[in-house]
Formats: C-alpha cells, structure tokens, sequence
C-alpha cells in the first residue's frame, strides 16, 4: 500500500465523502488510530465479496446441454490440489521456524 494511502482516523471522519468516492474508484486506505493500523478500507467487487471466490465453472456461457459433471469435478479437484500445496507450504515454513 502507498503511504498516501495512510490516513488517521480523525481524517477519514471529517472527510468521508471523499474517501468514499476515492475507495469506489479502486483506492484503498489504512486507517490509523493513535499511531497504529486500526483498520483497512477497500473497494468490494459487484458480488461484494473482495475477490475470495474462484471461479470454477462460468454458468454464464453454459452450453445448451449443461455442464459435463466431470468438468465441474476436475475444477474442484484443480482447486483442491492448489489448496493442499498451499496449506503443506505453510505448514514446512513453521515447522522449520
């Protein structure tokens, strides 16, 4: 994050319209309370959920048959597989701390 994308908490109260117009346009901003982070503001995605979701299978451009289930099996096992190498990363990285 930038540093002029730190702002105190009193700041963000007295200008909160701004920040709010800046944040729909993509910025994001720490809010500091007494010198230390207190919280994060970020713009969300139209589904509101900050890009946490992956998609598997785009159900927009379904073919007039449907979706094979082996194709919405093999992205889930694909997603699972990405999940596992992260969580055995992690776990070496604290076993070797």
């Amino acid at each position: 994050m930038k540093t002029k994308n730190i702002i105190g908490l009193k700041v963000l109260r007295e200008n909160m319209n701004d920040y709010i117009s800046q944040v729909e346009k993509g910025e994001s901003f720490l809010i500091m309370k007494k010198s230390k982070p207190a919280f994060k503001i970020t713009p969300v995605d139209e589904w509101g959920d900050e890009g946490h979701w992956k998609t598997l299978i785009d159900f927009t451009k379904i073919r007039k048959n449907g979706v094979p289930a082996r194709e919405v099996l093999t992205a889930i096992k694909e997603l699972n597989e990405e999940e596992d190498k992260k969580i055995s990363q992690k776990v070496r990285k604290e076993k070797a701390k």
